[in-house]
């Protein structure tokens, strides 16, 4: 017994030697981005100015209202417990992986009864502590694959960053169009009361012979359109408040502090950019990304070392007699080790299909790392061109807006003293209705572009409170 214990030893030793000469897994080094240097519409960063990415939502939304409804659905949300619940499962899966580079010891008891050749029976009892199959990492196959369970560890709490940071973006932009919707509303029943009172003079005008039927028609068509766009704007209203139920998983409460009106929603902290090398690896998509590439390399590294032997070892120790009662009697104590070595002689090709496999989804994933890179720049540069021009937008559609306010007032001052026909003053009236809702429609969409920039920029992730 001891001369086979030292003869496994020794090719133990040998086995160990092969693995300290072999490197299975690839040297992960991160790819460079294939993206400009700089942002386009980039502005200078303002003195004090904090990124966005340490930039907490409490801090860079103002609106107390908003902040309510954040804070509900970072609490309520389906989509971020499913993402909270993504990463429970792949820690779990981690730890399963990190047990396999442990042996596991299993208490048991068994008994056999053979017929021998003359007739009798022969009985074998044993318990006792037993290893089965144990596999000696020592060409860190289980090791590169614990690794690349911890790197989708890390994938999954990126991927729960990211979805956080939607989220708080996905709300504040439901916040604002509902906020839209409730001044379009408002604009729109002025427009039709001002409309409907146009429409009755008309037709008293029109009963006396001072206003022909033509004028009574086009009263008509402009008050009913007036209407239509009413009850459009009531559907949408409560389109966008249902999706804004959805997104904090619940119904609206009663008692919300009062809507911020959408002129002032832009009025949020200025944010600076910095360089595309500093601000797109801090975005947890982008990380996420990369925990997957770091993932597929440590997978090519398990399946390099499925060429090299693996190592198992089986062993038990306990107690052993062919009487069940003497089974725990003084001198019944037995042991047993039983290496052995396996190494791949044909497998018509098995390993290195699985290195080709693992190599192709190393450049997969490095494919993947890339377009998330690029699809973060392309979104970065496209709210800093919302921001560079909406703001000179909504500044002339205001002035536009006054313009009109003018011409409707002047048309209507003539109309009445005999100066201006009808079909003047309905065309001053429908320019000033789309004037005033271009000016709703364009402060929406300027504090939504401001709340998407802060997104791609990384801000809106928080740790949890703790209860």
């Amino acid at each position: 017994m001891t001369r086979r214990v030292r003869r496994s030893g020794v090719a133990l030793l040998g086995a160990a030697v092969l693995g300290g000469c072999a490197a299975p897994a690839p040297r992960y080094e991160r790819p460079a981005a294939p993206v400009a240097a700089q942002f386009p519409n980039a502005p200078e960063a303002a003195p004090g100015a904090v990124p966005a990415a340490d930039l907490d939502w409490a801090a860079f939304f103002r609106d107390a209202r908003l902040r309510q409804l954040i804070g509900i659905a970072l609490a309520k949300n389906r989509d971020l417990r499913i993402a909270a619940l993504n990463v429970e499962a792949a820690q779990a899966q981690a730890r399963v992986r990190d047990a396999d580079r442990w042996p596991t010891v299993n208490a048991g008891l068994s008994g056999s009864r053979t017929p021998t050749a003359s007739g009798g029976i022969n009985s074998l009892y044993s318990a006792g502590l037993q290893v089965t199959a144990y596999e000696l990492d020592l060409f860190g196959r289980l090791r590169s694959l614990s690794d690349a369970s911890a790197a989708q560890v890390l994938a999954s709490t990126e991927a729960r960053k990211a979805v956080q940071i939607s989220l708080v973006a996905a709300v504040a932009n439901a916040h604002v169009a509902l906020a839209a919707d409730d001044e379009l509303l408002r604009v729109t029943r002025q427009t039709l009361e001002s409309r409907e009172a146009s429409l009755a003079l008309i037709r008293l005008r029109f009963q006396h012979g001072a206003s022909s039927e033509l004028d009574l028609r086009q009263a008509e068509s402009l008050r009913e359109a007036a209407a239509g766009a009413l009850a459009q704007a009531t559907r949408q209203r409560a389109l966008d408040e249902n999706a804004l139920v959805l997104l904090i998983g619940q119904p609206l409460p009663e008692q919300l502090p009062p809507a911020q009106p959408v002129a002032d929603a832009a009025g949020l902290p200025a944010l600076p950019v910095g360089l595309p090398s500093e601000v797109l690896v801090r975005r947890p998509d982008v990380r996420q990304a990369e925990q997957q590439l770091i993932a597929a390399h440590a997978n090519i590294g398990a399946a390099r070392a499925a060429f090299f032997p693996r190592i198992t070892l089986t062993g038990s120790a306990g107690s052993v007699s062919g009487e069940l009662a003497g089974l725990f009697k003084s001198g019944s104590f037995a042991w047993s080790f039983a290496p052995q070595l396996l190494q791949p002689v044909f497998d018509a090709g098995r390993n290195r299909a699985n290195l080709a496999l693992s190599e192709t989804n190393r450049d997969l994933a490095v494919a993947q790392y890339e377009r998330a890179i690029q699809t973060a720049f392309r979104e970065v540069a496209d709210a800093l061109a919302g921001r560079a021009t909406l703001a000179e937008q909504v500044l002339a559609q205001r002035r536009q807006l006054e313009a009109e306010q003018a011409r409707s007032a002047l048309t209507e001052l003539r109309y009445r003293n005999g100066a201006a026909s009808h079909l003047e003053q309905l065309d001053a009236q429908r320019s000033l209705f789309a004037a005033q809702q271009g000016l709703v429609q364009l402060q929406a969409q300027a504090a939504q572009n401001l709340a998407t920039l802060y997104k791609v920029l990384g801000g809106g992730w928080s740790e949890p409170a703790r209860p």
